[in-house]
Formats: C-alpha cells, sequence, structure tokens
C-alpha cells in the first residue's frame, strides 16, 4: 500500500535512479581504492576520467567526467548508466551472493533465509515459470469477468489495491500533514501505464508513436489472453486511459504540497464523487472505522466518478484484466516477459536489452521482503566505523547549516528563530533501521513465484493497514539498507542516508576529506536542505504543514526561487525539449545549497589547518571535483525524455555545472574569470540558504 517516495508527502530524494547503471568500466576501476596505508589519506580523485582538454572553468563536468563519457557505453541493458549505478552493480553482486547462498541452505521453514531463498529461487525456477504459462492468472481473471455492478467494480479497485495492480485510485497510509502524530489514508490519481500524461496527450511525433506501440501493446496481450476483438477492446481502452489522463494533474502541481493537501470525511468525499462511495472503497481495501482522507486531485476523482457512470462496465473489466495481466507479465512465461519489456524497456525508455534474471529476480525479492535481505546485507557490508565517521560529517553539516542561517540577509528575525527550530529538530538515521520491518504470516513456497508476489503484497498492505489508530512509528525507514540513495521525509523532519551509499565515490573512509565532503557531505546538506526548499520549508520541525514564515521572507524567497527556476529552464538536453525549472526546483535548491553548505563544514572540518595539494588539487578543488564525480551519468534518448517530463531532478550535467557557477567558492577555487563559460557575475548568482 506505502509507495516508497511519496508525491504528496514529498519524500525527496537524492536521485530518481530508475532503472539501474551499468558500465564498461568495473566498479573497481571507476572508484577509489582503498589506501594501502591508511595514515595517509588518498585523494578519491579518480583523474583516470579526466578529460584535460576541457577547462574546469568552462565545463568543470566534462573535466572531471569527459574520459569517462567518451569511454563508456550505456550496457544494452540499460537504460541510464553512471556513479549511483556503478555502485548498485556492485551492491546487486552482494545481494546475488546472499541470495543464491540462502537458496541453497535448505533453512527452516518461516526462517529469514528460507523466506529469501525460496523467494528467489521462485523466480529464478525458469522452467516452472514457463510451464505455468498464464494458468496463475485464470482465478482472478474470472474474478473481474464476475463483476457484475458499478458497487462490485468499486470493490473491485479496493481489492487491486490489495493485490498491487494498478488501477485509478493510489491509496497511502501516511501521517495526516496537518497533525503529523495521525496517521491517515491518502489517495491520489493512478492509472495510467504509461509515464505521464503527456505521453498520452502532446503532439510531438515521438510521443505519437508511442502512444501506437502502447495501444498494439494492449491489444497484444489481451490476444494472448484469449480475448477476442482485442484491436477494438485496446482502442476502447485507449480513449479510456486518455480520459483519466485529460483529468490527471501535471507533476508541477501534484508536488505542490498546499494543492494537494485536500482532507475530507468519508461524507464530504463522496458528495464530490456521486459515482464512488468512498466507505465501500475503504472497506474493499480492508479499512474500516476510519473517517478521514486526504484526496490528493480532487478534480480527478470528480471526473473518475463520472467516468464509472457512463463508461460501459465491460469497458472497465477489460481494463481491470488488462492491469491484471500486465502487472503479473514479468511473472509469467517468456511470451508475456518480452512483450512485457518490449514497451516498457524499449519503447518507453530505449532499453535494447532485458536484464538478467537473476538481477530481476534480486529486484522482486527485494520489493517483496527487503528488509530481510538488508539485515543480511547489513551484516556482512556495513563497517561500524563508516557510521562513525558519518555522523561526525552529520554534525559539521547541521552547524555549517545553522551558521548559514544566521548569515542570510533576505531573512527577518522571527523566520529565522522558527528556522534553527526546526534545524535542531532534524532526526538522522545512518546506515539501516534499528527496527526491522516484520513479514507476519508470510508463507513462501519455492515452486509457487505468482503467489510469492501475491501473499507479499498482502503481508505488507495488512501492515501498511494496522498503522490505523496507532501511535506514529518514528523508527519507520522508507528504504532498504542496500539502495543507492539517501531522502528527506518532510512529515517527520527526517533525514536518511541508507548503508549502500556510504560507499566510494560518495564516501571513502580511506580518502581526504574534501572529496567526502564534496561527494557524502553535499548529498548530507542536500537532504538537510529539502527541510528548506521550496515544499520542505512548508513544514515545521515536528513535521507539521504551516507557515511559519513571515509574509516578506516568503517573498524573498520567492524572488530567489524564481531566479534559480529560470536558469535551470534555459538548459536544453534534447532538442526542443528543456529542463522544467518549476518541476526541478526543490531538487536544484536541494543541490545549490547542500554544496554550499558541505563547502563550509569542510572548512569547519578543517579546524583552521591548510588543506593538502594531492594529485596536483587543492582542497577547495578536490571538494568540487568530490561533487562533480558522483554525477557521472549517460542516459538514452528516450529515457531523459521521460525523465524532463516526470523527473524532480535535473539532468547530471547540470546538477555539476548549473550548481557551481553560483557558488563563490567554486569561482575562487578554480579562478573562473570574465569569459569562462561557467562565470556568472556576482549580482546573477544565486544564493538561497
Amino acid at each position: 500500500m506505502i509507495r516508497q517516495i511519496v508525491v504528496l508527502t514529498s519524500l525527496l530524494a537524492l536521485a530518481a535512479c530508475g532503472e539501474s547503471d551499468r558500465s564498461a568500466q568495473t566498479a573497481a576501476e571507476s572508484v577509489p581504492s582503498p589506501a594501502v596505508d591508511a595514515e595517509t589519506p588518498i585523494s578519491g580523485v579518480v583523474v583516470a576520467n579526466f578529460d584535460r582538454s576541457v577547462r574546469p572553468q568552462d565545463d568543470l563536468y566534462r573535466f572531471i567526467n569527459g574520459k569517462w563519457l567518451e569511454t563508456t557505453e550505456i550496457p544494452d541493458d540499460k537504460s541510464d548508466y553512471g556513479a549511483f549505478g556503478i555502485l548498485q552493480d556492485t551492491v546487486e553482486k552482494n545481494l546475488r551472493v546472499i541470495a543464491e547462498e540462502t537458496a541453497a541452505a535448505g533453512a527452516p521453514e518461516g526462517s529469514d533465509k528460507q523466506l529469501i531463498g525460496d523467494f528467489y529461487a521462485s523466480f529464478m525456477d525458469h522452467e516452472r515459470v514457463e510451464e505455468l504459462g498464464m494458468a496463475p492468472l485464470v482465478d482472478e481473471l474470472a474474478v473481474i469477468d464476475a463483476i457484475s455492478s458499478r458497487k462490485a467494480l468499486v470493490d473491485y479497485f479496493g481489492r487491486a489495491q490489495r493485490l498491487g495492480i494498478l488501477n485509478p485510485i493510489r491509496a497511502t497510509i501516511m501521517p495526516d500533514a496537518k497533525d503529523p502524530e495521525f496517521y491517515t489514508v491518502w489517495v491520489d490519481q493512478s492509472g495510467l501505464a504509461m509515464p505521464d500524461r503527456d505521453y498520452y496527450l502532446e503532439d510531438d511525433e515521438r510521443f505519437v508513436e508511442m502512444r501506437d506501440k502502447y495501444q498494439a501493446y494492449m491489444a497484444l496481450l489481451l490476444a494472448m489472453a484469449g480475448r477476442e476483438n482485442s484491436d477494438q477492446v485496446a482502442e476502447d481502452l485507449m480513449k479510456l486511459e486518455t480520459r483519466l489522463a485529460k483529468a490527471s494533474w501535471a507533476q508541477v502541481d501534484l508536488r505542490d504540497v498546499d494543492k494537494v493537501y485536500n482532507p475530507f470525511d468519508v461524507a464530504g468525499a463522496n458528495k464530490i464523487t456521486p459515482n464512488l462511495d468512498w466507505k465501500q472503497w475503504l472497506a474493499a481495501t480492508g479499512i474500516r472505522k476510519h473517517d478521514h482522507m486526504v484526496v490528493g486531485q480532487p478534480s480527478f476523482f470528480e471526473e473518475l466518478s463520472r467516468a464509472l457512470g457512463d463508461v460501459p462496465l465491460d469497458t472497465w473489466k477489460d481494463y481491470l484484466s488488462l492491469r491484471l495481466i500486465d502487472g503479473f507479465a514479468p511473472y509469467l512465461g517468456d511470451a508475456f516477459v518480452q512483450a512485457h519489456f518490449d514497451f516498457y524497456g524499449r519503447t518507453i525508455s530505449g532499453t535494447p536489452q532485458i536484464r538478467p534474471r537473476w538481477k530481476r529476480g534480486l529486484e522482486e525479492t527485494e520489493g517483496a521482503i527487503g528488509d530481510l535481505l538488508g539485515k543480511a546485507y547489513v551484516e556482512k557490508h556495513f563497517p561500524p566505523e563508516a557510521k562513525r565517521r558519518m555522523d561526525e560529517l552529520v554534525a559539521n553539516l547541521l552547524t555549517a547549516f545553522g551558521r548559514s542561517i544566521d548569515h542570510l540577509d533576505w531573512m527577518g528575525p522571527d523566520t529565522r528563530r522558527q528556522a534553527h527550530e526546526k534545524l535542531d529538530n532534524f532526526t538522522v538515521k545512518i546506515g539501516y533501521p534499528e527496527k526491522w520491518k516484520e513479514y507476519p504470516g508470510l508463507k513462501i513456497h519455492r515452486d509457487d513465484l505468482f503467489g510469492n508476489v501475491v501473499r507479499a503484497r498482502e503481508v505488507a498492505h495488512n501492515r501498511e493497514v494496522k498503522k490505523l489508530g496507532s501511535p506514529v512509528d518514528k523508527t519507520e525507514w522508507f528504504m532498504s539498507p542496500q539502495t543507492v540513495n539517501a531522502y528527506y521525509n518532510p512529515l517527520a523532519n527526517e533525514i536518511v542516508f541508507p548503508a549502500a551509499i556510504l560507499q566510494p565515490p560518495f564516501f571513502d573512509m580511506y580518502a581526504d576529506d574534501a572529496v567526502n565532503y564534496g561527494g557524502i557531505g553535499s548529498v548530507i546538506g542536500h537532504e538537510i536542505s529539502h527541510g528548506f526548499d521550496d515544499q520542505g520549508r512548508k513544514f515545521d520541525g515536528k513535521g507539521m504543514l504551516r507557515d511559519w514564515w513571515s509574509d516578506e521572507d516568503n517573498t524573498r524567497f520567492k524572488a530567489l526561487a524564481d531566479r534559480l527556476v529560470a536558469q535551470y529552464s534555459a538548459y536544453s538536453p534534447l532538442p526542443e525539449l528543456h529542463v522544467n525549472g518549476e518541476l526541478t526546483l526543490g531538487e536544484n535548491i536541494g543541490d545549490l545549497s547542500g554544496v554550499e553548505v558541505s563547502y563550509k563544514a569542510y572548512e569547519i572540518a578543517l579546524d583552521g589547518k591548510p588543506a593538502p595539494v594531492l594529485d596536483e588539487f587543492t582542497g577547495p578543488q578536490r571538494f568540487f571535483i568530490g561533487w562533480g564525480q558522483v554525477w557521472a551519468r549517460k542516459y538514452r534518448d528516450d529515457d531523459l525524455r521521460r525523465r524532463l517530463l516526470t523527473d524532480p531532478h535535473s539532468p547530471s550535467e547540470y546538477r555539476v555545472n548549473g550548481i557551481v557557477r553560483n557558488l563563490p567558492a567554486f569561482i575562487q577555487a578554480f579562478e573562473v574569470g570574465e569569459g569562462d563559460a561557467l562565470y556568472l557575475a556576482p549580482e546573477d548568482q544565486v544564493k538561497i540558504w
């Protein structure tokens, strides 16, 4: 039931990695290696990736990563590839060892090892999956076929929620933004198989082509499942999804927490959706005796209600059948797996080749029982000294951010006081959760992949539903420890750094401070800054959605943010496609403020001592090189197009060059002057935090 990065509550991740990356280089070749003598720190600078023909004053990103960009090919099973993916590859190799060892162990029934091993083994049993074909779906397709009324249709929407089947209503159990000690039900628009409403509505030639291929894909799946007149059915379903797309909110609106926070009691929600009985739907999901919801996009649900009344019932049944087949295609025979990949991989993301089965098996095991796999990963691969070093870095970052607040010339005293209160109330989580998720009653069988997936989803759903009426669990994590990422959660005012990201190139136990502060330090600063970006700033130190800003400070903040929007909207990574400065504003503020504050924290760590020159670079230069190294990345055009429409993160090049040109410390470190491509006059530089 829960979404790991929830749009409406802005769990703000460092990078929406999407499909994980891969390189022709190995991880060992692409990240710094431990020093032979731990007493003598290495620089942490990967000089082999540099392009010395490029001046850092003109293009820091390519100066640092140019050789890597030139010599690296995106692997055939990836839509993009970079530093995140290199590290994720290493993590996957470690997880594969754990999964294969547990699969061979013959562990006791119900033990962590049995659940991990048998789930993974059930995915890897290709012969069994192929033998079953689409037989696992027969019973559920019969349930859909038996829907005989609009009331039964709404009931099935609730059932689809429990089974994890895409449908027009997506529910999440999260704290209420105005009362973060109270769990409630957030409901969001959903139901579109393509990545965004623009894929259905834009007239660009590539989107028209994708729509044609999507309709053909729908017809193919239905035909494979034995549906007659599949071409006509697919045409009808395309019209239905396009109707939902027209009613769907745009990405910029979806990230505006003021717009998506719309509390209702059930009776009030029913008034705007006469054909959608929310009490009935809640009961169908297993939620009873709960009379409060936050409706993310009321106008979408008004249109959904109309569609529930006037779209033929048989069309809705075809829609649900398609969503079932499409959603479970990765767990069926090769024909379904390949059809699914051909559309979502090749067409949507431009990926030529499907990932190896073991990688897909790991991904599904993580999705089903991620904390069990995470517990095993942490035991083997997360040294306690890494957490101690991170505690030191975080303390310096928080100190630096506090000092920065004190020196903001645009902020008044009352807002400044409350900003300090929020900073003082930050919770920091590093490595892994203090309390692991449990999977009560979960049964996993080696010969039943489909059943394993369904049972794991139902256990997860029931765990979420049980939160209602209970105190908010402050120990909960929304990423597994084996995830190469980090996030800020405004509802808890917390920053979270999973174990897997605490490795080179982000964090190197043996490297000098400069690169670590440029890398993981800026990541820490990025997540802290999310608490004060254009959306995170709307929450106070207790995680409550509350306007604690003076009108004057609001106006001044918005003026600064608008200047950053303008800078990023000018970047065009593809012909006629620009970065959406409004959509990416929060992440750009996170980058800008995170790097600036981390540089101040680096100065705190130096404690007045001069930084050594290592690998010919000064400490300040290595700091900015550390930031640039973590963003080495290549994209396929279709994947980049998708990201420009849906991803709140800017493409990696602009996360480097677009940021540093605003920072006086960078200008000074590399002696950037007028005439250099990255020069920005002081009056044009944006400083927010």
